[in-house]
């Protein structure tokens, strides 16, 4: 329990149906709860809508959270999803603003877990300078839940300087990732199977929209695509982007950056790094002529030390991504058939 934040008096110490009925229960959960927290100008007027003025052009986005387990190591499934909706924004060039936040409960659900996923969106809407100003939520019967699903929706304004386009990629441009590969997706895997590192592997749950603001800024219109590689990883961002752009793509295995500890689990699992999800960096397809200055903006960041140029953008082999290996081979990266690792957010 956050012991900044510590729980109201609740009459129930779990989620029972009551609370999703529309009475009692269910404004004392709110009322003490998801309100007292959350708390803001909008939200507090408890209307069925959030009525707001965005100047400019706006984005909105989308997404529901199902991850397993709920706890993990670097966040959960609260923060989890408030990063997840700001930094879809952010790869469409815009300032996550206002959210929606949905909650699908399950009877049983611990209210101290419970509280603790409210804090933790708290915290990650303060660090990412958004806030809640609707939301709903249900109960559904103890098994046909998992403990909670949540879904997030934003709506933001698009930086005036971003044009994110997959038409606007061309050859020659310079692939740049953020950070270190599949962090968190071995995260999730090693919670549900027990495993043990010699050092701590945490998630990367993170917002990207304050340094996705600051480049572009600095760098506008020569950054052409912003892509997150969630759920399949980096190499299906790089396929689906070889797809829009009707271009190859051209990465070298030596210059992505992958984290020891999390290579060697790869490794044991029968994990390809390519195919982890990740929720705390971005792929960047940006103008050859200002991928330095743009690398070095990027790895002045906090997170950003290990960020790297991976690849280009080619004429050749169109709508294909082809590896360098580290021992100079060539092999194609194809999308990922299956679902490698389920439940990852």
């Amino acid at each position: 329990m956050n012991l900044f934040c510590p729980i109201p008096k609740l009459d129930f110490d779990t989620i029972n149906l009551g609370h999703g009925s529309g009475g009692t229960l269910t404004s004392q959960l709110l009322e003490a709860g998801v309100f007292q927290l959350l708390e803001n100008e909008l939200l507090n007027k408890k209307h069925d809508g959030a009525i707001f003025n965005l100047d400019g052009k706006v984005a909105m986005s989308t997404d529901t959270y199902v991850v397993s387990p709920i706890f993990f190591e670097g966040g959960n499934i609260g923060d989890l999803a408030i990063n997840g909706t700001v930094n879809d924004l952010a790869m469409c060039g815009a300032s996550a603003k206002y959210l929606s936040l949905g909650f699908v409960l399950e009877e049983g659900l611990k209210m101290t877990e419970f509280w603790d996923i409210l804090v933790s969106i708290k915290t990650a809407c303060e660090a990412a300078g958004v806030q809640i100003v609707t939301g709903d939520t249900k109960v559904v019967e103890r098994g046909k839940g998992d403990k909670i699903f949540v879904n997030t929706t934003g709506i933001g304004t698009v930086h005036p300087k971003a044009d994110i386009d997959a038409a606007n990629i061309k050859a020659g441009d310079k692939i740049i990732l953020s950070g270190p590969l599949a962090r968190h997706g071995i995260t999730i895997v090693s919670h549900r199977q027990g495993l043990q590192f010699e050092t701590t592997v945490s998630s990367d749950t993170r917002p990207l929209n304050k340094i996705v603001l600051e480049l572009l800024d600095e760098f506008g219109e020569h950054i052409h695509f912003l892509r997150d590689p969630t759920r399949g990883g980096l190499a299906t961002v790089l396929n689906e982007i070889a797809a829009e752009a009707k271009l190859g793509v051209d990465i070298s295995q030596k210059d992505i950056p992958v984290e020891d500890e999390v290579y060697g689990a790869c490794e044991m699992l029968g994990f390809d790094p390519l195919y982890v999800a990740n929720e705390g960096l971005f792929v960047a397809i940006v103008d050859a002529a200002v991928a330095g200055a743009f690398l070095k903006k990027l790895q002045q960041w906090e997170h950003g030390s290990m960020a790297s140029i991976v690849g280009e953008v080619t004429k050749d082999h169109p709508r294909q991504v082809i590896m360098k290996s580290n021992i100079g081979g060539r092999r194609v990266v194809n999308m990922l058939p299956g679902e490698q690792l389920p439940r990852i957010c």
